[in-house]
């Protein structure tokens, strides 16, 4: 499938990678909403999903070694120790669901991830310890299936009272093992691609997100972190659409 890929493709999928790493570093948040449509477009669903999974292992990896000190470790741990089976849970569904479904899925989940993020009204208070586990194991589902596990932390971080900047730092942690648990799952129960991508990938989509974080770096104190979650959303929003209506038309 990757071989396959024009230039012109290769070169939006390396942008998407690139930007939405750029975007992580910023505003703690970019790389499932804005590279997991347009991988999806480009390679279909289950590689793309797959391949923004490997990509926000690395970006949540490296993104963590500069944040680690606002990370809320304990926090964070019972969202990984949760997102396991929700991680498993989905991969069964992306074996079962057709692939026209799927990408009307990751369109749609992207699209709820951004009204979600603008417009949530204040929740009621709820304890950490419940809604945090509770938060992992969705998160797990809808990351393994859509490549996007928004929805549920941000819901969650607002029942739990999560303050902004710790909330972001401890999502990389989150999103790198989220990533590393559905490429596992996926590749264990065989719901991702059966062809191996070419060995070029994985040394160029590391390369890639270290370029990105390094840019998102070097911006940090140029781009208020308001204007980088709004160009994310842009760039999701135009994306979720695009995935949404190529479901629609394949099921047509």
């Amino acid at each position: 499938m990757l071989s396959d890929l024009s230039m012109a493709s290769m070169l939006l999928a390396a942008g998407a990678i690139l930007i939405g790493s750029a975007l992580q570093r910023l505003s703690g948040t970019g790389v499932g909403l804005v590279v997991t449509p347009v991988l999806s477009l480009l390679l279909g669903p289950l590689t793309g999903v797959l391949m923004t999974n490997a990509t926000t292992t690395v970006s949540g990896f490296t993104i963590m070694l500069s944040v680690r000190k606002r990370v809320q470790w304990k926090r964070a741990a019972v969202v990984v120790a949760a997102a396991l089976p929700g991680a498993v849970l989905g991969a069964y569904l992306v074996l079962w669901l057709p692939a026209a479904w799927l990408q009307i899925i990751i369109g749609t989940l992207v699209l709820l991830a951004l009204v979600l993020t603008v417009s949530t009204p204040r929740l009621p208070h709820v304890r950490a310890r419940t809604a945090l586990p509770v938060a992992g194991v969705i998160g797990g589902v809808l990351n393994t299936t859509a490549g996007v596990a928004a929805p549920a932390m941000v819901i969650a971080a607002r029942l739990a009272r999560w303050e902004q900047r710790a909330f972001a730092a401890s999502l990389q942690p989150i999103f790198m093992f989220m990533g590393l648990y559905s490429v596992l799952a996926k590749t264990i129960i065989g719901a991702g691609t059966v062809q191996l991508p070419p060995w070029w990938v994985l040394p160029a989509v590391v390369a890639l997100v270290l370029g990105g974080v390094g840019i998102g770096a070097a911006l940090e104190t140029r781009v208020p972190p308001l204007k980088a979650r709004t160009l994310t959303m842009l760039i999701a929003g135009a994306g979720g659409v695009a995935a949404v209506v190529k479901g629609i038309t394949t099921l047509l």
